[in-house]
């Protein structure tokens, strides 16, 4: 069996094996360590429809791994979960080792400044400016003086390749750079962890390359874990140390971007090959 198959072999495993049914070793975020986040055994329903059903994942320290998986698989949920903007009805979510699940909101707020959210559509406030639209969070959660916002406000900006522009309405911004000022404001409160939603949606392959550029400069430059979810498997591959398929409410496979474009799962190969929904 080859390197590829071995890593993904979860097809027909046993239920709730998550990341570990891929046979990848070191799946687990290696011996001793404790992973950047992880979710064990975590059940979601909405309306009656079971989106999650005992999904596991685990999450390295440092790593990007992206989440791929057919429309309405419960992708985007993974991440509002993480983040603690929904709960689950079974399982816990541990973020560097924290279950998040029992906390209190007062608690949890004080856990989500380790987290930064690009949201799907860059979510910009459009009666604010650039300016006030990043330094937001740092306005409502941190006693940071007005010089220091200000100075922190410019420092990310010209991290996303967006100098200058504070004072710029959201509405005069192109799609590309509407995406790049929500991950300045993503990273203006400093985070361990950076999750993104279908961060390339709607842009340009100019703007897309540059998107997945940024990506991983600030992996490298900040030293976050990633986790991000998209349909775009160019950019899955490109930007990803593992990808992590979900399908069925669990994780099915994990691997590198080489095993999983060397696979001959049938699952994988529908997917990265275009015969399923994205």
């Amino acid at each position: 069996m080859s390197v590829g198959s071995r890593a993904i072999a979860a097809e027909g495993s046993r239920p709730g094996t998550g990341a570990q049914a891929g046979g990848l070793a070191g799946a687990q975020g290696g011996a001793g360590a404790t992973p950047a986040v992880e979710l064990r055994g975590v059940f979601k329903t909405f309306e009656g429809n079971q989106v999650l059903q005992g999904l596991d994942l685990a999450v390295r320290p440092g790593e990007s791994i992206t989440i791929i998986g057919g429309s309405g698989t419960g992708k985007s949920v993974l991440l509002r979960l993480i983040i603690g903007l929904l709960r689950p009805e079974a399982g816990q979510v541990l973020l560097e080792g924290q279950d998040i699940v029992p906390l209190r909101e007062r608690e949890l707020l004080r856990v989500r400044r380790k987290v930064g959210l690009v949201f799907q559509g860059s979510a910009l406030f459009d009666s604010l400016s650039v300016g006030e639209n990043v330094a937001y969070a740092l306005r409502e959660h941190t006693a940071w003086d007005e010089e220091k916002i200000r100075a922190r406000v410019r420092e990310v900006l010209d991290m996303v390749g967006l100098g200058n522009i504070e004072g710029v309405e959201p509405a005069e911004l192109s799609g590309g750079m509407r995406k790049r000022v929500a991950v300045a404001r993503a990273i203006a409160h400093p985070p361990r962890i950076l999750l993104y939603d279908e961060p390339t949606t709607g842009l340009d392959p100019s703007n897309v390359e540059k998107v997945n550029e940024l990506i991983l400069d600030l992996k490298e430059k900040l030293g976050v874990t990633s986790v991000v979810v998209t349909h775009d498997m160019p950019s899955a591959l490109k930007v990803s140390d593992r990808l992590a398929m979900l399908h069925e409410g669990r994780i099915a496979a994990v691997g590198t971007p080489e095993e999983i474009q060397a696979t001959h799962q049938s699952l994988i190969r529908d997917f990265i090959e275009g015969r399923v929904e994205r």
